[in-house]
């Protein structure tokens, strides 16, 4: 069945080009606001760093559960230590000891004390706890106290760290892994997180090679590929399909009703005799967005089928990665309890010279590192040049309300490294 038999809705920009592009602003906005309905998943918490809470945890138990001390020490009535110094000692009788997970059943009394360890139950009647080193032993059976010790002094109180009933970490958290020791310390033993976001990667084209071919006559090897499955790996998904497929309609129309979180697809998204995918994802489901005012990735676009999220990205290499992380990706971080922005590290460095734009179009444009730890731009033209990446050290973006930055301009730049 040709495309032309079908009945598509979305504007046919085919040889035409754009008659209107959308701000990022306007694409992110929207895109701030769409969600996916996540199902749960049961995993023993050791497996359960950097995945994202499906509910909030709250504590069903105090912890501490009991009064502990908090050093080794004395278990003591603090008032019977008030003005004690190394030149007014004041004996105290050592009537037993406590140790961790075993305690003891004596009871101190004024002019008494018990040896007690970190951890320990503090026995009934102490008010402090004495440091070790605070005292001066007399045999086994009595000490001589050299310092007074406030009420309460080195003693975990019950709840201290955690009260039954309170939320200790909360729905959409990233778990890290001092929030599985968190999560043992109460007694859990399985958590509930949301099952990671399942993505799909379809690349379009009848010139491309599968991974490892080297390229041949007029044809080029899949690189998009690869490159979004790190991408999405990085941003805490998982792939579940990562294919290449002709310029069919039928093929790509099977693939855009596969089972799947978010798909990735790249290639046809433009204004080319095959670019088909826009008016295939306004005929199966929404096109939301075609064409943004952005350079490079001027082609992408991006719609819904159902609940499913697509996202149609330009077969050119940088476009490719540029339009995953300023759109997908930040779906795909956010989705997975991760920070929506850039996953970089920004510093402010300043220009060595000008860096170029055009007054209504955003700017990704790719930078280095000079020796004077000033930054030169590399041509911000040339998306199908994946190389002026990896030679790039990063990259500063130039809103769409300025013609570029003037040379020993400060400005925010994003480091790959």
């Amino acid at each position: 069945m040709k495309l032309a038999d079908k009945n598509l809705i979305a504007d046919d920009v085919r040889m035409r080009g754009f008659k209107h592009r959308s701000s990022t602003e306007d694409v992110l906005d929207w895109l701030d606001q769409q969600s996916i309905d996540l199902a749960e998943l049961s995993i023993p918490i050791q497996h359960a760093a950097n995945r994202v809470l499906a509910h909030n945890i709250v504590s069903e138990i105090n912890i501490p559960n009991f009064a502990r001390s908090m050093m080794d020490g004395y278990a003591i009535i603090a008032a019977d230590a008030h003005g004690a110094s190394a030149y007014n000692q004041l004996e105290l009788q050592v009537i037993g000891k406590s140790m961790p997970g075993v305690g003891t059943d004596l009871v101190v009394t004024s002019g008494t004390a018990i040896k007690i360890m970190t951890g320990a139950p503090l026995p009934i009647g102490a008010t402090a706890v004495l440091p070790a080193e605070n005292i001066e032993a007399v045999g086994n059976s009595s000490i001589m106290v050299m310092e007074s010790v406030a009420e309460g002094r080195n003693i975990g109180q019950i709840g201290e760290d955690i009260t039954s009933g309170s939320v200790i970490l909360n729905q959409g958290r990233k778990l890290r892994p001092q929030d599985i020791a968190l999560l043992a310390s109460i007694g859990k033993k399985e958590i509930t997180v949301f099952k990671q976001l399942r993505i799909s990667i379809v690349i379009t084209g009848n010139e491309i090679l599968p991974i490892g071919s080297k390229p041949k006559n007029f044809q080029i090897t899949n690189s998009n590929g690869p490159m979004l499955e790190s991408l999405a790996l990085r941003d805490g998904a998982i792939i579940i399909n990562s294919i290449t497929i002709p310029d069919d309609p039928e093929a790509i129309e099977q693939a855009m009703l596969a089972d799947y979180d978010i798909l990735l697809i790249t290639g046809g998204t433009s204004v080319g005799e095959e670019d088909l995918v826009p008016l295939l994802l306004s005929k199966l489901g929404k096109l939301v967005f075609h064409g943004v005012a952005m350079r490079p990735s001027r082609s992408t676009g991006m719609g819904t089928i159902g609940k499913k999220h697509v996202f149609l990205i330009s077969g050119n290499p940088v476009a490719c990665l540029c339009a995953y992380d300023f759109f997908a990706g930040r779906f795909i971080r956010h989705l997975s309890g991760k920070k929506r922005n850039w996953p970089y590290f920004s510093t402010h460095k300043t220009l060595k010279q000008k860096l170029s734009s055009m007054l209504g179009r955003t700017d990704y444009a790719r930078i280095r590192l000079s020796s004077d730890d000033t930054i030169e731009p590399i041509a911000i033209s040339g998306a199908g040049i994946i190389s002026s990446t990896t030679i790039a050290d990063g990259f500063v973006i130039v809103p769409a309300n300025k013609e570029g930055y003037a040379a020993e301009t400060e400005v925010e730049v994003f480091l790959y490294d």
